[in-house]
């Protein structure tokens, strides 16, 4: 938000008319470019500029970085892997020339990085990690502690200005990486000083103690400060990176996020193509030539995968170095087979003056006119088979790269350039359906019900009954309230009774619900609803359990043979209210629901203390009003009225 008004700010001081909006649709895009720009002068200072201009263009069109910054994706990740990518090439930079301008450059980028993401997490981890292998491998430098211990400090002070970090940087478990690798290059500078005032046998003993005691310092020192409390432990959404299975155990409501499930390799291509095959290889010849910076992006690569393969969400991450390490691939490939071939085919000038023996001769010579018996395999190549494989190569490097534009393309246009509220169905003749059941259902909100009204929904939807019904919401996106969640999950798990005492305590006027099974749509709120279950358990462990919602034989199920308490909770009700009545095709009976392919189990669904309101043309939203109490019955239900009930009981003895 801040870019946006700084943007909109500036153009209006150069008298250029722009909207606020149109300045908030476009800010993805415009970084978008700019992070195609910082990849070209990261991989530049990895490799070489051809490659550079290889991964600049890859992440230009590459479906998991255009996922997050098409126009109108006002979000974080827009301008995050900017800030992300920039800082990167900024840090290779400073321990490429020791400089402290290029350092306090990065600390500025990474400064940025922290107000406009929580992934900066990433960044203060790998680069301590880059300095710690940098020692292991015996590759310490001056450039090296100059650039680190610049990056710590002044990173560390401009980190802490950030409101929601404050603190963190010194209290969490997250940062001691960045904080106990700064104490090991202390002592490992020190240790190396020493050097120069010691003999070689006293250094490598001095040397061996020092680094093992610091080490060891560090690490007792940071295990007794997070037992008493001094540093906050892992928060549960780090640790579960780690532990895959533990979110889904002890935080339900991070792991029912489709964006925090784990990586299918469906998506790893669908993403990424063929830059997935291609990625190994760039890795390869990096390792290859090992130097300092090369030693970075390898571990950004080993890092990256491994987390994209642990979360749906940071494939994010992944892409910008999967982008890089396949441009330096094709980049060493193109130079191999298309390269200038004249310094191979010309001949070295030879010092002998027979030169027709030497002409008529099938031997190679040698600078000092000596004949070499032995012919190199790639010589012999050159002369009859070189040209044939190389344009072999080059026509299927060229196929690889134009059916990578064209997957782009093509996902770009049909998966990631829909608005979120519209949904789109093919016929089998290929035509397309739009269903705007969604801005039907928040435009029927907005202009028939009060303008004070309280509408319960599960969290998905907070965010847009907010923004285009105007409406206020019980709960939203921002899941930091697990219990408030779990209250609403609660009520969605419950029977019709018990969900109506939890609305009446929350002053709920509407129910909005998602539902499919007409449509087809996965995406619905019967598909979600164990998640609800889970969370709600989680709070409220008496009155919920998982179990109950599942036959004896552990199926989940919605027809005649699922559990009594799923086929009478008012999520059930809610969605398959005079749902049986209706029959979809003459192939299957009323009632049958396309998404779960099952005939519903209970088609008899009345409400007591709920009225349907509204249901959209496919029945994909649906919406309920809460009926209120008469008089009578809300006096029974308040007794904190004590001047009201004696007054009804003295004119019920009267009527009598």
């Amino acid at each position: 938000m801040v870019t946006a008004g700084l943007i909109h700010w500036i153009l209006n001081m150069l008298n250029i008319t722009v909207h606020i909006r149109d300045v908030c649709v476009f800010l993805a895009p415009v970084f978008s470019g700019l992070t195609s720009i910082s990849t070209f002068l990261l991989t530049r200072e990895l490799w070489n500029q051809g490659a550079g201009l290889l991964a600049a263009c890859f992440i230009a069109i590459v479906p998991g970085y255009i996922s997050r910054s098409v126009a109108g994706s006002f979000d974080n990740e827009g301008i995050a892997i900017f800030a992300l990518q920039f800082t990167y090439y900024l840090w290779v930079k400073s321990v490429k020339t020791g400089s402290v301008f290029w350092t306090i450059c990065c600390c500025l980028s990474y400064f940025y990085m922290v107000s406009a993401w929580g992934g900066y997490v990433f960044i203060i981890n790998l680069i301590p990690l880059h300095v710690f292998v940098l020692l292991l491998m015996q590759r310490y430098s001056k450039r090296v502690y100059i650039a680190y211990s610049t990056f710590y400090i002044v990173g560390l002070i401009l980190s802490m200005q950030i409101p929601f970090v404050g603190f963190q940087p010194i209290r969490t478990s997250e940062h001691m990486a960045a904080a106990g690798v700064f104490a090991l290059l202390q002592a490992y500078a020190f240790l190396q000083y020493l050097r120069d005032k010691l003999t070689k046998q006293e250094f490598q003993t001095l040397f061996f103690l020092g680094v093992s005691l610091a080490a060891g310092i560090v690490f007792l020192t940071v295990i007794y400060l997070t037992y008493t409390g001094y540093i906050a432990p892992w928060s549960g959404r780090f640790y579960s990176l780690w532990d895959t299975g533990y979110a889904k155990i002890h935080i339900p409501i991070i792991a029912s996020v489709s964006e925090h499930q784990p990586t299918t390799w469906v998506s790893f291509f669908f993403d990424l193509h063929i830059l997935v095959c291609t990625f190994p290889a760039g890795l390869w010849f990096c390792i290859k030539n090992i130097n300092d910076e090369r030693v970075f992006v390898a571990l950004y690569a080993i890092s990256a995968v491994y987390f994209a393969g642990v979360m749906v969400r940071l494939m994010l991450t992944l892409t910008p170095v999967v982008c890089m390490l396949s441009a330096i691939a094709f980049s060493n490939v193109f130079e191999h087979y298309l390269g200038d071939d004249m310094k191979r085919e010309n001949p070295p000038i030879e010092d002998s003056s027979d030169e027709d023996d030497k002409r008529n001769s099938g031997n190679l010579y040698d600078k000092a006119g000596k004949v070499r018996k032995h012919v190199s395999e790639q010589e012999k190549t050159e002369e009859g088979l070189g040209p044939n494989i190389k344009s072999v190569v080059t026509m299927l490097m060229l196929m690889l790269l134009m059916m990578f534009a064209v997957h782009c393309t093509w996902v770009t246009s049909n998966a990631y350039s829909s608005p979120s509220v519209v949904l789109a169905s093919y016929n089998h003749d290929g035509t397309r359906n739009i269903l705007d059941d969604f801005r039907e259902a928040y435009y029927w909100l907005r202009q028939n019900t009060d303008e004070h009204a309280r509408v319960m929904s599960w969290w998905d939807y907070g965010y847009q009954i907010a923004g285009m019904a105007n409406r206020t919401t019980l709960v939203d996106n921002n899941t930091w309230n697990n219990s408030h969640i779990a209250l609403v999950g609660k009520a969605m798990s419950s029977n019709e009774s018990a969900a109506y005492e939890i609305m009446r305590s929350l002053d709920v006027d509407y129910v909005l619900i998602i539902f499919g099974g007409v449509i087809g749509y996965s995406g619905d709120d019967i598909n979600k609803f164990l998640w609800m279950v889970r969370i709600a358990e989680g709070e409220h462990p008496k009155d919920i359990r998982e179990s109950d919602y599942f036959t004896p034989q552990g199926e989940f199920r919605v027809d005649k043979a699922g559990s009594p308490t799923l086929l009478n909770c008012l999520m059930y009700k809610m969605s398959y209210y005079r749902f049986g009545e209706m029959q979809l095709d003459f192939r299957t009976p009323p009632g049958f629901d396309r998404t779960r392919n099952a005939e519903i189990g209970n088609k008899d669904i009345k409400f007591k203390h709920l009225e349907e309101a509204f249901t959209s043309e496919h029945w994909l939203v649906r919406i309920y009003k809460v009926k209120h109490l008469e008089n009578r019955e809300a006096l029974d239900h308040k007794p904190r009225i004590t001047n009201i009930i004696p007054k009804q009981k003295y004119l019920s003895k009267k009527r009598r």
